[in-house]
């Protein structure tokens, strides 16, 4: 459980600070029209975004750790304070000031990752059955198709329509980390759906939060993200998979689970980055 502890903080940790360098990234890349996959092509032409991505992929390794041992709205209750970290790591590395709503934001982050660490309880065994592995796989394929369909929308609603898409992409991946067989044999995992649902969702998410901020503020993305992919699998661990806190820390869970979410949402404004305008390319002034 300690282990488990530990992947969950490091993932919030390498999740934090990859959202601000792909957000960098995403500004300074031409604008993707509709959810077009060669925007990863363009965005690969970006240190900061292969640097994101790396740290992606380490938090989802971390994260996947984490999901083994512990329960679904715990790990994704703790990813959630991956803005706390960027904004902490922005205010001491970058010397992005803090309003005052922003560090009690920060407080409210860390009360509530204190009680849900309080509240742990080694994770059991889930018994999932076949018709809810595909259920995940059906999940990843159908939000995969509204993505494309939000794709066409412009500014602040496009934004916040693509954001939560991901986020709901990234619950799936959380998911079907969950519930992926113990067994390492390929010919086990190659016939699961569960495998097929996190190879699709997690490309597929990555590439909606970044279309997402091409149109709109970091906020407008980043916020509606946090919130589905804390929320829904959450619920499904609770609802589904027979999730819960130890015995007697059901309020410090709930309470907790709350605080970092609602924290981590008043953050959201925080990764906001602005990229400055490139003074060779702006078209010169005639002299009068």
């Amino acid at each position: 459980m300690v282990l488990g502890l530990i992947g969950a903080f490091g993932a919030a940790v390498c999740y934090g600070v990859a959202s601000v360098l792909q957000a960098l990234a995403a500004r300074r890349t031409a604008t993707a029209e509709g959810l077009d996959p060669r925007l990863f092509l363009r965005l690969l032409k970006s240190m900061p975004y292969v640097a994101g991505l790396g740290l992606d992929v380490l938090g989802f390794l971390l994260s996947l750790l984490a999901l083994r041992t512990l329960p679904l709205f715990l790990v994704q209750g703790v990813i959630a304070s991956s803005l706390a970290v960027t904004a902490v790591l922005g205010a001491i590395v970058l010397h992005m000031s803090l309003s005052a709503r922003e560090k009690i934001a920060v407080v409210v982050v860390v009360a509530g990752l204190i009680l849900l660490a309080l509240s742990a309880a080694e994770d059991h065994v889930v018994d999932v059955t076949s018709a809810q592995r595909w259920g995940v796989l059906i999940a990843a394929v159908a939000l995969s198709g509204l993505a494309i369909a939000l794709a066409r929308l412009r500014g602040r609603a496009g934004a916040s329509a693509l954001g939560g898409v991901a986020g709901l992409q990234f619950g799936v991946v959380a998911i079907a980390a969950r519930i992926l067989p113990a067994s390492y044999d390929p010919r086990v995992l190659l016939t699961d759906p569960a495998t097929y649902a996190l190879v699709i969702a997690a490309p597929v998410g990555l590439l909606a939060l970044s279309t997402a901020l091409q149109r709109g503020t970091v906020t407008q993305a980043t916020a509606p993200l946090v919130v589905a992919e804390t929320v829904a699998p959450a619920l499904v661990g609770l609802l589904m998979f027979g999730d819960a806190p130890r015995a007697g820390w059901g309020w410090a869970a709930a309470v907790g689970f709350i605080l970092a979410v609602l924290g981590a949402v008043s953050l959201a404004s925080h990764g906001e980055v602005r990229v400055e305008e490139d003074p060779t390319t702006t078209p010169a002034v005639p002299e009068p």
